[in-house]
């Protein structure tokens, strides 16, 4: 709010400043992020929110340098400091995709622990008739969508050192969209044209699906901060969770309202 100010004895009203915000971290969530802080400013013309996804641990590191607002963040770990704030704006699903030649159209938990884990290294291992080696593409180490995997699918096991590390899930796409043997995973949201979505454990991952939790690779989306937010990142996050926000929330992502 504008304060009055005394000048030349007549009270006049002072200048608002902007307020510039900056939010950093998963790949998977910046998009969302992006659409949110647009709608955000046009409500409040004077909070500008730039974002950049740049991996969860990069924005988790930014945060404890100070060098960002908030954090975003696609796997909650389970060492955040205690006086950080966590809130939760919407749900994913991890996508599986594959050659859009390969043949087959689902998996369940355990055939993707063998194919990403190496014990299955030939296709029809699981059952599939294609012919050729399994190329598991994994994400790098501080993805939260790659720890959001190795819990949800791998548990105590490892992927298996012969996957290809890719650096996004742009880079999975392009991956798995060129190499017929391919098998990798990417935030559902990334999943194009040139990948095949598989079901896993019967389903596909779509905003309803993750919404009420019954896709089997649904995760949560996080925004932290280091300490209470501040005003303006409290506004933004009562517009995200409020009726407008979780609108464009649903479009893509599962509502968490």
């Amino acid at each position: 709010m504008p304060s009055l100010v005394a000048a030349c004895g007549e009270p006049v009203l002072s200048t608002p400043e902007p307020v510039f915000l900056q939010a950093s971290g998963s790949m998977a969530l910046a998009p969302l992020v992006e659409e949110l802080a647009a709608a955000f400013h046009e409500r409040e013309p004077l909070v500008h929110l730039e974002v950049s996804g740049l991996g969860t641990a990069y924005g988790l590191d930014a945060l404890r340098r100070g060098e960002a607002d908030l954090a975003l963040v696609s796997w909650l770990p389970a060492d955040l400091p205690a006086d950080w704030r966590a809130t939760a704006i919407a749900r994913d699903g991890i996508a599986i995709v594959v050659h859009p030649g390969n043949p087959v159209d689902g998996l369940g938990l355990l055939q993707l622990q063998d194919l990403f884990g190496g014990r299955a290294d030939e296709w029809q291992a699981v059952g599939v008739s294609l012919s050729g080696a399994v190329q598991p593409v994994s994400r790098e180490e501080g993805s939260g969508t790659r720890a959001a995997f190795e819990a949800l699918v791998m548990g105590d096991r490892r992927v298996t050192p012969r996957a290809v590390v890719a650096p996004s899930d742009q880079a999975v796409v392009e991956y798995v969209a060129a190499h017929p043997g391919a098998i990798g995973y990417v935030g559902m949201v990334w999943a194009s044209s040139g990948v095949k979505v598989l079901k896993v454990e019967g389903e596909r991952p779509t905003p309803q699906g993750v919404e009420r939790g019954s896709y089997a690779l649904t995760r949560e989306l996080w925004l932290v901060t280091a300490g209470p937010p501040s005003e303006a990142v409290q506004r933004f996050f009562d517009f995200a969770l409020g009726q407008a926000g979780q609108q464009i929330v649903g479009q893509r992502y599962g509502r968490i309202r």
